[in-house]
């Protein structure tokens, strides 16, 4: 069964709450990116990406099931849950060989211009840090800011 998508809603943090809402389940990735107002998303969007501790009903999202959500750092926006900026940026480039680029790179953006042209308050892993590095040098050419 698929669940509601994004076609009904205003907006894609609408949009999440419907679905998402008062379930034990948080956002994460781009589903994540939209929900922060990192990332504008997709006309048309149909699919959430979630960390769960149990499969759900919904074909178009992508569960991935964790143990427990004790090592996830995530936000409560009232009855939905969504990772953290600093864990949905880490996160991605954890993944990055399965991530979708063009919503990372815009809401890096998004977060350099929304904190005075700098990334110093972000908290990247030092594992991620020559990935993050490369992927600067395309936020920053991105607009052409470099």
């Amino acid at each position: 069964m698929v669940s509601l998508t994004s076609d009904i809603f205003l907006t894609t943090r609408a949009w999440h709450r419907a679905v998402v809402g008062g379930k034990d389940i948080i956002l994460r990735h781009t589903s994540a990116l939209e929900f922060l107002e990192l990332f504008g998303g997709y006309m048309h969007e149909k699919n959430i990406e979630v960390y769960a501790m149990q499969p759900g009903e919904y074909e178009n999202i992508d569960y991935r099931i964790v143990d427990s959500f004790e090592c996830i750092d995530f936000t409560r926006f009232g009855d939905v849950l969504c990772t953290s900026v600093n864990q949905t940026f880490n996160d991605m480039l954890d993944d990055f060989d399965s991530i979708d680029e063009q919503s990372l790179v815009e809401a890096l953006s998004r977060y350099y211009f929304m904190n005075g042209s700098s990334f110093n308050e972000l908290d990247i892993k030092q594992e991620n840090m020559a990935l993050f590095n490369s992927v600067k040098d395309w936020v920053l050419d991105y607009y052409n800011v470099g």
